[in-house]
């Protein structure tokens, strides 16, 4: 098993009409999938980012095992909560990354 940490970079737009003034909504939202993840094997941190009208949001684990075992069962577990409900699902884009140098 590769224990070399990962990182999970997801990027996606609101649905039509979650924009201006939503960021702190959308922010405090995120607090149960954000209690769900600390929750998770191999968790390390979280960083959610708006982009215009796209976000950001980097969770750093121990392992792309880890990464990838959180991410097969987070819609089951959680995929009803408010900040996912905020999501258009055809935006989203998610890929895992090895970390090879940190500061």
């Amino acid at each position: 098993m590769d224990m070399t940490e990962a990182l999970e970079i997801v990027t996606f737009r609101l649905k039509p009409g979650k924009t201006a003034g939503f960021a702190a909504a959308f922010a405090a939202a995120n607090e149960p999938v954000s209690d769900w993840l600390r929750r998770q094997p191999g968790f390390l941190s979280r960083h959610l980012a708006e982009r215009g009208n796209s976000w950001i949001d980097v969770v750093r684990w121990q392992s792309r095992e880890d990464a990838q075992a959180a991410a097969e069962k987070i819609m089951a577990e959680i995929g009803d909560c408010a900040a996912f409900q905020a999501i258009d699902p055809e935006s989203i884009d998610m890929s895992h990354a090895l970390v090879i140098a940190s500061a």
